[in-house]
C-alpha cells in the first residue's frame, strides 16, 4: 500500500472490480450494454454491497421515468408530422456543401434539444443520404456532421439526453434541488454554437471522402449475385420443399423468388414445394451457384439479367436498413435471425463500412452500423425493421400532419416544458402526464407506446444507478477523490475541473454516455465536497463531457448508426472529433465558471 493512502475496504474492492469488469465488457462490445449493467448489478447485490431490497430501486429513479416519458413524447411529435414539416425547407438548400452541412447540422441540433437525439438523427439520415447522392457529395461529409450535431443538441436542455437527466437527479440528492429544464442552456447552447460553427466552416473538410455508392446496385452488386434457374423434371429437388433444399445443400444460396407461370411468390415459405417448370431467382456467387446447379440438376436460364427493379415489382420492394447499436440482432448470425421464416423477408446482402461482405451470408455476424439489403412487401419490411431494431435508409414519403394534430402535439409538449421550467411540477411527473395525454389524444397509438421506449437504455439506467450509488456509499468515490486531491498542491481547482471534463469525455468515447454519467457523477460530487467548492460546475462538466463522444463510433448511438451508410472506418471519427473536443473544452470551461461559479 502507498504510504498515506487510505486502505481499501472489501466493499470498495468489490465495487472497483465490478466497475473494471463492466468497463472491459462495455468496450469489448460483445454483450449489449444493458446486459453488462445487469451483470454489474447482480455482482454488487449478491456480494451484499447493495442490499437485496434496494437492488431494483434504480428503476423507480426519476431519471429512468423521465427518459421513458420523453421517448414517448418524441414519438408523438414525429407521428403528428411536425418534424417532417420542419424538414421541408431542406429541399431549398443549395448545392454548396457548406450550406448543406450547415442546414443539416443546425436542424439536428435544434431538434435534438427538445426530443431524443437518436430519433432526430434517424429522421434526417435518409434526407442527408438523398442530398449527398443528388449533389454528388461524399455521404460521409454530411452524415458525420449530422451525428455530431445530434450529440451537440443534447447539451441544451434537461430532456435532450439521458446524461442531463441523470446529472439533475444527482444534484437533487446532493442539494435538494435538481437542475431545471433550462439550467443546461447557457453552457450547452454556447458549446453547441461553437461546435456548429466549427463543423460548418472547417470540420466537414476534415472528414475523409468516404463517398457513398450511387445506388444499391453499386453497393451490393445485385446483378452479379442474382440469377434465374429453372426446375426440370429430372431435377433432384423437384417435388421437394425449400426447407429440404436449405438443409441438404452445401452451397450458400438463397431462393429469393419463385415464378410459376403468371404467379410470382416473393420470400417463399420454407414449406413451399418446387414443381417442374418453376423459375427460381436465387442469390449466390459464381462458385456457390455452380455447386448448387451440379447438386440440384436445375438449369441456368441463359442471357437473363436480374435487376433490383425486377425484384421490386408490384407490392414487393427492396429496402436498405442500418443496424442500431441496441438492436437484438447485433452479434447474431444471419442464419440465427431467419428473416424468411419469421417475417417473410429475404436478406440479400450485407455491407459493412461501405463495402459488401463477401463471406457466406448465413455465417455473417451482424454489427452496429451494418447495412442490410432486404426484399419483401412494404408492410413486412417495416414490421421486420421495427422488430429487429433497424432504421430504413430511404425516405418513406413525407407525412405532413394535419395542422390540428401538429398544434395539439406542440401544445401538450409546450405546456409540459412550461410547467417544468416554472418549477410547478417536477419533470418526472409532468412528462409522464404529457406522454399519457399524447396517447389519449391518439398521437401515439397504444401499440407504439412500448415500441417508442428505448428499453436497453432504461435497463442500463435502472441497473447501473444502484452500482453508481454503491461507489458513493462504500466510500469508493471518496477514495478516488482523495487521490485527485493529492495533486491539489500542484493543480488549481480550475485545472481539476478541466481534468474532470476531459476524463468524462474520454470515458464517454468508450462506453455508453448514460453509463458514463452514472459513474462520473458521484466522483464529481465527492471531489467538489473535498475541495470545499460548489458541486454545480463539476456536475455540469460531467454533463457536457458525457454527451461529447466524438473520437469513436462506440461512445454514442448516433456515431454507430451512420458508420455503415457513410462508409466510415473506426479511425475516421477522430479527424473531426479531436479538434471538436478541444474546442468544446476551451469554450465549456469558461462558460461553466461564468454561469456556475465555484
Amino acid at each position: 500500500m502507498i504510504p498515506g493512502m487510505t486502505p481499501v475496504t472489501p466493499d470498495q474492492a468489490i465495487v472497483f472490480v465490478t466497475l473494471i469488469i463492466a468497463l472491459v465488457l462495455f468496450v469489448h462490445g460483445r454483450l449489449r450494454y444493458d446486459i453488462v449493467a445487469l451483470i454489474a448489478l447482480f455482482i454488487v447485490t449478491i456480494t451484499g454491497v447493495v442490499p437485496w431490497n434496494e437492488a431494483f430501486l434504480g428503476f423507480a429513479n426519476p431519471a429512468v421515468i423521465t427518459v421513458a416519458a420523453v421517448l414517448v413524447i418524441s414519438r408523438g411529435l414525429q407521428n403528428a408530422g411536425l418534424v417532417e414539416l420542419i424538414t421541408r425547407w431542406l429541399s431549398r438548400v443549395g448545392e454548396r456543401p457548406t450550406a448543406q452541412v450547415s442546414a443539416l447540422t443546425g436542424l439536428v441540433i435544434a431538434l435534438s434539444a427538445f426530443m431524443n437525439n437518436v430519433g432526430a438523427l434517424a429522421l434526417l439520415m435518409p434526407v442527408s443520404i438523398k442530398m449527398a447522392l443528388k449533389n454528388n457529395v461524399p455521404s460521409s461529409r454530411l452524415l458525420l456532421p449530422l451525428a455530431f450535431g445530434s450529440c451537440l443538441g443534447g447539451l441544451i436542455t434537461l430532456i435532450s439526453t439521458p446524461p442531463n437527466i441523470i446529472i439533475a437527479t444527482y444534484r437533487a440528492e446532493y442539494s435538494g434541488e435538481p437542475f431545471t429544464m433550462f439550467d443546461f442552456t447557457p453552457v450547452g447552447l454556447g458549446v453547441a454554437l461553437a461546435g456548429f460553427l466549427f463543423i460548418s466552416l472547417i470540420g466537414w473538410h476534415l472528414v475523409p471522402k468516404r463517398k457513398g455508392p450511387a445506388s444499391r446496385e453499386e453497393l451490393f452488386e445485385v446483378k452479379g449475385y442474382l440469377t434465374e434457374v429453372r426446375v426440370t423434371g429430372e431435377s433432384t429437388f423437384a417435388g421437394k420443399s425449400l426447407q429440404h433444399i436449405e438443409e441438404t445443400t452445401e452451397a450458400d444460396v438463397t431462393i429469393v423468388q419463385i415464378v410459376r407461370g403468371e404467379f410470382t411468390r416473393p420470400a417463399p415459405y420454407r414449406y413451399e414445394t418446387l414443381k417442374p417448370g418453376d423459375v427460381l431467382i436465387v442469390r449466390a456467387d459464381a462458385d456457390d451457384l455452380k455447386a448448387f446447379l451440379d447438386e440440384s440438376g436445375f438449369v441456368l436460364e441463359e442471357d437473363v439479367e436480374v435487376s433490383s427493379e425486377e425484384l421490386g415489382s408490384g407490392d414487393v420492394t427492396l429496402m436498405e436498413a442500418t443496424v442500431r447499436p441496441d438492436s437484438p440482432v447485433v452479434g447474431r448470425t444471419v442464419r440465427e435471425i431467419n428473416l424468411r421464416y419469421y417475417f417473410g423477408v429475404n436478406l440479400l446482402a450485407v455491407a459493412r463500412q461501405g463495402e459488401r461482405l463477401r463471406e457466406r451470408l448465413h455465417r455473417i455476424r451482424l454489427q452496429p452500423g451494418d447495412v442490410l439489403l432486404l426484399q419483401g412487401t412494404t408492410g413486412t419490411l417495416l414490421e421486420a425493421m421495427k422488430t429487429l431494431g433497424c432504421l430504413p435508409l430511404a425516405e418513406r414519403g413525407l407525412k405532413i400532419g394535419e395542422p390540428r394534430r401538429i398544434a395539439l402535439s406542440v401544445g401538450i409538449f409546450g405546456f409540459a416544458i412550461a410547467i417544468a421550467a416554472l418549477g410547478i411540477v417536477p419533470v418526472q411527473i409532468i412528462f409522464p402526464v404529457a406522454a399519457v395525454a399524447m396517447v389519449l389524444m391518439a398521437l401515439v397509438p397504444l401499440r407504439e407506446i412500448y415500441e417508442s421506449i428505448d428499453w436497453p437504455v432504461i435497463v442500463l439506467l435502472g441497473a447501473l444507478i444502484p452500482v453508481g450509488q454503491a461507489l458513493e456509499t462504500t466510500g469508493g468515490a471518496q477514495l478516488i477523490t482523495d487521490a485527485l486531491l493529492g495533486f491539489q498542491g500542484h493543480l488549481s481547482v480550475v485545472a481539476l475541473l478541466v481534468i474532470m471534463l476531459v476524463a468524462t469525455m474520454f470515458l464517454s468515447d468508450l462506453i455508453n454516455n448514460a453509463a458514463c454519467a452514472v459513474l462520473m457523477a458521484p466522483i464529481a460530487l465527492s471531489l467538489a465536497v473535498g475541495l470545499g467548492v460548489s458541486a454545480d460546475p463539476f456536475l455540469m462538466a460531467v454533463a457536457v463531457g458525457a454527451s461529447c463522444a466524438f473520437l469513436t463510433p462506440i461512445g454514442h448511438q448516433s456515431n454507430a448508426l451512420i458508420m455503415g451508410p457513410a462508409g466510415l472506418r473506426f479511425g475516421d471519427y477522430w479527424r473531426m472529433g479531436l479538434p471538436l473536443e478541444v474546442i468544446i473544452v476551451v469554450v465549456a470551461v469558461p462558460l461553466i465558471l461564468h454561469f456556475w461559479p465555484l
